[in-house]
């Protein structure tokens, strides 16, 4: 639910006016001076918007806002008077008012005036965040989020851009690991300064090396010239090493090499160059399951996990849902030229139901689709078919699940073959247990796949794939080992 701040020294107005926000579906949160509102705004510089008196005792509309501007607060504005004049308006739409009405003000008209605002919030906060992106400036308020759970990365990012320490950031695909890398880098003395990403799993072992540190022309068969590489062009910023635990043995080993001496040696070069880099590095596996499995570098793991950050998936901050959902609206919406206001709650109901298995990239992607298809001024659950399906697929399962056959006392073998029999006959179980040559599947086989399935059900948090699996976490690692499925541990972290 989104919170406005609602300003007023008139205490009847005041409850009035915060009465007709809730009923509308906002938070109110009240101040009755100008001062109080921004102790507030500092504290909670996220509110999603704030109706505004001018005339106040102790610091007026004018003076708040102006006070606003100095600090950088970036709440839309809609002031209110009991006193209306052209001059009055023309000055309060100078200091940043997205919006005026003269009191009383009418319910409907208080309302469209506040999502309106909200949206211009949205819209503003995009181009800001744009703005940063492109420019290495990136801060914490530039992350759009609510979640309890943030504020902890937020905070644990803020101590990391104060210095230079190698920071690893853990978390699933698409839960933003780069945006924290960003706000680190923006946040501290380098913003402004390149920032280089390299996705260390989508260049082929050939020619990572050269990649990072660069070439000398005829090195090797087709190096017609000489080439930088990411590292120098990160020279004095920071360099994101995205999927860190693709990287081959022999490059892990230069790396280290470049960590701890700070010297690049490109390939064919008679020297080393030396380099200023900052290295921030990012993986959706758990490198400590990697480095037991002897595929990463025991001592390049603790050189570049000296700072490490997790950053949780979207499925525990469902918190974030609507205000993401709103984000991306107010984004994708103005990129399609569609005047589309937001999102419906039954809409945003069957989002909040789904677990997101792709994260943030996946929500976005979704609105993305939603606003191609919608017509109307709200999202509403018919635009997001996809999510629909999926959803109405799982609650099938569950269903399916709940009504088939589970005795509660033992019985004889011959009963539970014809009680299997009947369920196989509704289709509960399904042709899995098939295998190609029309025989039943090898036990060994459906064992495998029922634990593929825990594994990315349950995303790879290994205590709850084993609780839900009824075995202990050590039964677990031996049987991932017995079916070749130990290469791609992912983070345990959030189990």
């Amino acid at each position: 639910m989104t919170r406005v701040l609602i300003v007023d020294d008139d205490l009847v107005q005041l409850r009035l006016t915060s009465e007709v926000a809730n009923r509308a579906g906002f938070s109110a949160v009240t101040a009755t001076s100008g001062r109080q509102a921004l102790e507030l705004l500092h504290a909670d510089p996220r509110l999603g918007a704030m109706v505004l008196d001018l005339v106040m005792p102790d610091l007026d509309g004018m003076a708040v806002m102006e006070a606003m501007r100095r600090d950088g607060l970036a709440t839309p504005v809609i002031v209110q008077t009991g006193h209306s004049s052209l001059d009055t308006v023309v000055t309060a739409m100078r200091q940043g008012a997205a919006d005026f009405f003269v009191k009383p003000v009418a319910p409907e008209r208080l309302i469209m005036s506040l999502r309106n605002a909200l949206k211009l919030g949205e819209l503003e906060t995009m181009v800001r965040t744009d703005r940063s992106r492109l420019s290495g400036t990136m801060s914490i308020t530039d992350i759009v989020t609510r979640a309890p759970s943030m504020d902890r990365v937020l905070s644990l990012s803020a101590k990391a851009a104060k210095s230079t320490i190698p920071v690893l950031i853990e978390g699933e695909t698409g839960v933003g690991k780069e945006l924290i890398a960003r706000v680190i880098q923006g946040s501290g003395d380098r913003a402004g300064k390149p920032f280089v990403t390299v996705n260390c799993g989508a260049i082929p072992a050939n020619l990572i090396e050269s990649t990072l540190f660069g070439h000398r022309k005829g090195a090797f068969a087709g190096a017609t010239y000489d080439q930088a590489g990411k590292f120098l062009e990160a020279h004095g910023g920071t360099i994101y090493l995205d999927e860190v635990g693709q990287l081959p043995m022999e490059t892990q080993s230069k790396l280290l090499r470049v960590i701890q001496d700070g010297e690049i040696e490109p390939v064919g070069a008679d020297k080393p160059v030396r380099v200023n880099v900052r290295i921030i590095s990012a993986t959706n596996r758990r490198l400590l399951n990697l480095t037991k499995a002897g595929a990463f570098r025991e001592d390049l793991y603790y050189r570049l996990n000296v700072f490490p950050l997790y950053v949780p998936p979207l499925r525990d901050r469902m918190e974030d849902l609507p205000v993401l959902v709103n984000h991306f609206v107010a984004r994708l919406a103005a990129e399609a030229g569609k005047r589309i206001v937001g999102i419906s709650e039954p809409a945003l109901t069957l989002l909040r139901g789904y677990d997101w298995p792709g994260n943030i990239r996946q929500l976005e992607n979704a609105v993305y689709r939603a606003v191609v298809l919608s017509s109307a001024a709200y999202l509403e659950g018919a635009d997001f078919p996809q999510i629909v399906a999926l959803s109405a697929g799982r609650a099938e399962a569950l269903r399916l699940t709940s009504t088939a056959p589970g005795p509660s006392a033992p019985v004889h073998i011959d009963e539970a073959i014809a009680s299997l029999r009947e369920v196989v006959d509704k289709g509960a179980v399904g042709d899995r247990f098939v295998a190609q040559s029309g025989e039943v599947a090898a036990l060994a086989d459906v064992e495998r796949e029922l634990i593929v399935f825990a594994l990315r059900h349950y995303g790879y948090r290994m205590s709850r794939v084993a609780r839900a699996l009824g075995i202990g976490r050590s039964t677990l690692y031996r049987k991932l080992r017995e079916y070749g499925l130990d290469e791609g541990l992912e983070s345990d972290a959030a189990a």
